[in-house]
């Protein structure tokens, strides 16, 4: 394998609780931190492999929860406990992002740094490489913030869609026209006809230095308090200091910080295949369907007279199911769900909030 550049970095985002994806995804164990799909690597553990293959592994951070610090170390030993960075509390991305980039540029001023959620499915894993190197070498050369965007393959209502503006001279980067979170489907539909909008990856490439400007715009204050990290070299006084800062820290995510609030933001056309592991519906629009359009995702299951479910039992269960079509079928633990795939999300949503409040949080 060709020498992985030292300068490249990669912040990879694990602090999620995957609500969406109940049963499967429980607050304890959540989707990032689960084999899904029977490969013999939970996500989490797939997007390091898939990383490490990229940039060297002593420059991946990981970032997650205080609650999933542990599950982190387990899953991954070869990362050492000071790139492991637990939010004292949850403020969503774009915080962690920035505590890590401090960190990132103490260590390296001129770094470039590519920020990867951990529950991506990826197909085509040299596309994805060549994507990722291109979008490092790029933010490296420019003072900008870069987003990864894919082609729209169907009307997704469950994703962001960002309209690419004027070109760049790099074939495949735009400037950022707008940026529309989650549209009905009607308008994702005449965003794909269009051919002017991608898909949201929710990947992020930045310089260490803009970086740091970038959050001085969008977070004030923040990356100022945190600058006094650069002359802490007691990892446990500089966890201290986060501790006492972080739960004044806003609750904004990256995609907001980035696509929403500021203007000088690009997009790169990636060219692998992808889709958002956030929800049923997502997940089954991107797998292989057999006969009957089922999707039945490692699982023991006989079927009949069924059309377009999607199914995921625990190991050891074995499901007979006659007549249905067009649900979730998902078991895990104390918990089985049964519900219709369309509007999937706002229905578990509101399912997993009524199992709270009626049986408690322990089947959440």
């Amino acid at each position: 394998m060709e020498k992985l550049n030292s300068k490249n970095y990669c912040i990879i985002l694990a602090g999620g609780h995957g609500k969406r994806l109940w049963p499967s995804s429980r607050m304890e164990n959540p989707k990032q931190f689960i084999d899904f799909f029977g490969t013999g690597r939970t996500q989490l553990q797939s997007t390091f492999d898939r990383i490490a293959g990229i940039l060297p592994q002593e420059n991946i951070y990981i970032c997650t929860c205080k609650e999933f610090e542990n599950l982190v170390q387990e899953q991954l030993p070869e990362i050492t406990a000071d790139h492991i960075l637990p939010e004292p509390v949850s403020r969503n991305t774009a915080p962690s992002v920035a505590w890590a980039g401090v960190i990132i540029h103490r260590q390296c001023e001129d770094a470039r740094i590519v920020v990867v959620p951990s529950d991506q499915f990826i197909v085509g894993e040299e596309a994805f490489r060549n994507n990722v190197v291109a979008g490092l070498d790029y933010v490296a050369e420019n003072d900008i913030m870069l987003t990864m965007g894919i082609k729209p393959t169907r009307p997704e209502p469950g994703y962001g869609y960002i309209q690419m503006g004027e070109s760049t001279q790099v074939a495949g980067i735009s400037k950022v026209q707008s940026f529309t979170e989650k549209p009905e489907r009607e308008f994702a539909r005449l965003f794909m006809e269009s051919g002017e909008f991608l898909w949201n990856t929710g990947m992020f490439f930045s310089n260490a230095n803009h970086l740091r400007k970038f959050f001085h715009e969008v977070l004030k204050d923040i990356p100022y308090r945190m600058t006094a990290l650069y002359d802490m070299d007691d990892a446990e006084e500089r966890m201290q200091y986060v501790n006492q800062h972080y739960p004044v820290y806003p609750n904004i995510s990256m995609d907001k910080a980035a696509l929403e609030l500021t203007e000088n933001v690009y997009v790169m056309r990636g060219d692998f295949g992808w889709a958002d592991l956030g929800t049923w519906h997502s997940i089954y629009e991107c797998m292989q369907k057999n006969e009957d359009d089922n999707v039945v995702i490692n699982s023991e299951v006989i079927m009949e007279d069924c059309k377009g479910n999607i199914v995921k039992l625990p190991k050891g269960h074995i499901g007979v199911i006659n007549g249905l079509e067009g649900y979730i079928v998902a078991e895990q633990g104390d918990v089985l769900l049964i519900c219709k795939k369309s509007d999937s999300s706002s229905l578990i949503r509101k399912y997993v909030n009524e199992v709270g409040i009626r049986y408690g949080e322990e089947y959440i």
